[in-house]
């Protein structure tokens, strides 16, 4: 890991967004915070981070969702690894998974999120690998 390698972290719970901040700058990363999807899109657009974390459902319960395809649809943005995060799998009655189309990201976390999880798959998919 290189302190050069940046994380956006994406999640409107401001408990959740210090604590794994805290978590994978000690790990040795930069790590930005947004709050939003919109915060999102503006901080990529600010400066291109080498992975984000996103949180599926944020102040719109589609916010995850957009906010990934956007990124995937745009030729300066499409590349970035992307894993999000969700609690909507323990209250919908199917399985989120993954795909091309609706849910373009590189691995997909239950919260809470274990650290050690969180920390493994940074580095798997920030290493080219799909977690």
């Amino acid at each position: 890991m290189s302190s050069e390698q940046t994380i956006l972290l994406v999640d409107d719970d401001a408990d959740f967004v210090e604590m794994n901040r805290l978590l994978l700058e000690q790990h040795g990363y930069a790590v930005r915070v947004a709050y939003s999807g919109r915060q999102c899109l503006d901080s990529v657009a600010a400066g291109r981070p080498d992975i984000i974390i996103l949180d599926m459902v944020m102040e719109h319960p589609s916010d995850g969702f957009d906010v990934s395809r956007t990124l995937r649809n745009s030729e300066h943005t499409k590349c970035i690894p992307l894993v999000m995060i969700t609690s909507a799998n323990d209250s919908i009655p199917f399985r989120l998974e993954p795909d091309r189309t609706w849910l373009p990201v590189d691995a997909l976390l239950e919260k809470p999120v274990d650290p050690q999880l969180l920390l493994a798959v940074v580095d798997k998919v920030l290493k080219g690998g799909s977690g």
